[in-house]
């Protein structure tokens, strides 16, 4: 089973640990099955038990991860490395349409916000103990919250978007739980949940959103949280419509245990209107991050949620980083005070790139996906072959494994900084690459 390898220790942190071990220095490959507990006890003359805390060790530490009867096995890869490294490297010459970056032409500047809030912080400097959340922040917040239909309750503020996700998760599941992701879905995320020693359970995403019979389905399956993305989903752009979200609140009302948790990193960037599925369980929490909007160095999202979880994400966070910088607070709240970004603009920017280069892969008769945010989704017989052909035609375009676990192969093309004049051209390619192999002659 192990092709040689013997496992040690009679302890259970030296079982784990040697596992561990082995596994880094590749004397454990990914994939490989461990030996069942119950015969892994008997060869080190050990309890089960040890073992069975040695293997749950494991797993929390994302090393291994365990299917049901068919045993544990070596994770294909650590839980600690991200899908992010999987990226491919852009050649000289080549069009990077992969980063999922914004357009910096359409961030505003940062220079006279933070100015502000430095000085506004030289007069009145933040101390150990004081509140960690900026009033002026927490109002602004909260109005536009309520102006979208988001439930009133006490606000957090996280670094980032993700942050906030972990935390959350962290507030009410343990090791073990089941978590209702999309699929296609955020790389981030597919690596976080497994990280954190959850199990993922996929559900299927269209330009509406995660589709109702398979939410159902995972949480009569014992899903104990479902994550869902509002608007701008990464990487098929859908957006959850009026339609979809009564359809989800009403499988989440079959569920009212189940934690809510909605990113809703698209706004700012988004012209379409959110329909939020908070305040249908008991707990859940609305996420909203600048990142996208103002820039991805400004580390800060505001959530709201019901009250137990935001006391548990706040009083955790008070006894680690402590607080987001009340600096960064300021710069933002002078940043939406002073109207830095022109919303409007900006979505209106994306959609028109968004629109264009769906409209000219439909007239190759290329089927593709984009109702929101900054990226295209397009499905594709083959992905790795169509990343493959679009580098040789000089376009670097994301792979779909980066986003996906059970879902259909498929391409992601960031159309952030995508031109008028570049759209035709790469259509063309697009349209290229995703079909058939041309025949090669015989010698």
């Amino acid at each position: 089973m192990l092709e040689g390898y013997r496992i040690e220790g009679r302890r259970a942190a030296d079982i784990a640990a040697d596992v561990e071990r082995a596994v880094g220095d590749g004397r454990l490959e990914p994939g490989q099955l461990l030996p069942p507990m119950r015969e892994l006890a008997v060869d080190l003359g050990v309890n089960p038990n040890t073992v069975a805390s040695a293997y749950r060790t494991l797993r929390e530490r994302g090393v291994i991860e365990t299917d049901g009867r068919r045993g544990s096995r070596v994770r294909a890869k650590p839980a600690t490395t991200g899908r992010e490294y999987d990226r491919l490297g852009v050649p000289d010459g080549v069009r990077d349409m992969a980063d999922g970056n914004p357009d910096p032409a359409l961030l505003p500047s940062l220079a006279g916000a933070f100015a502000a809030a430095g000085e506004e912080s030289d007069r009145d400097p933040v101390r150990y103990g004081d509140a960690l959340l900026e009033p002026e922040l927490e109002r602004i917040a909260r109005a536009e919250l309520d102006a979208d239909g988001v439930p009133a309750g006490p606000l957090a503020v996280t670094s980032g978007s993700l942050d906030a996700i972990e935390r959350v998760l962290g507030a009410h599941l343990k090791p073990g739980d089941t978590v209702a992701v999309e699929d296609p879905g955020w790389g981030g995320l597919l690596d976080l949940v497994p990280a954190l020693g959850l199990r993922t359970a996929p559900v299927g995403v269209d330009d509406e959103g995660p589709l109702p019979d398979e939410v159902r389905r995972a949480l009569d399956a014992g899903a104990r949280a479902l994550i869902v993305t509002d608007r701008a989903q990464n990487p098929t752009g859908a957006a959850v419509t009026a339609s979809r979200a009564r359809a989800l609140r009403g499988v989440l009302g079959e569920h009212p245990g189940v934690l809510v948790i909605e990113d809703d990193h698209g706004h700012g960037i988004v012209d379409l209107p959110v329909h939020p599925l908070a305040g249908t369980t008991r707990h859940w929490v609305f996420v909203r991050s600048v990142a996208k909007a103002y820039g991805p160095d400004l580390r800060l999202a505001v959530l709201t949620g019901d009250s137990v979880t935001v006391d548990r994400v706040a009083g955790r966070h008070r006894l680690g980083p402590g607080w987001v910088s009340r600096v960064l607070q300021r710069a933002v709240v002078r940043l939406w005070s002073d109207g830095a970004l022109d919303t409007r603009a900006v979505a209106a920017a994306y959609g028109d790139r968004r629109a264009l280069l769906i409209a000219a892969l439909a007239e190759r008769g290329v089927a593709a996906h984009g109702r929101s945010g900054l990226n295209v989704w397009i499905p594709v017989p083959d992905e790795t072959a169509a990343v493959a052909r679009l580098l040789h035609a000089g376009w670097s375009v994301a792979p779909g494994a980066r986003f996906r676990m059970s879902a259909p192969p498929g391409i992601r093309v960031t159309v952030a900084t995508l031109t008028p004049a570049e759209t035709a051209p790469l259509a063309a390619a697009i349209a290229a690459a995703v079909g058939p192999a041309p025949a090669r002659g015989r010698a």
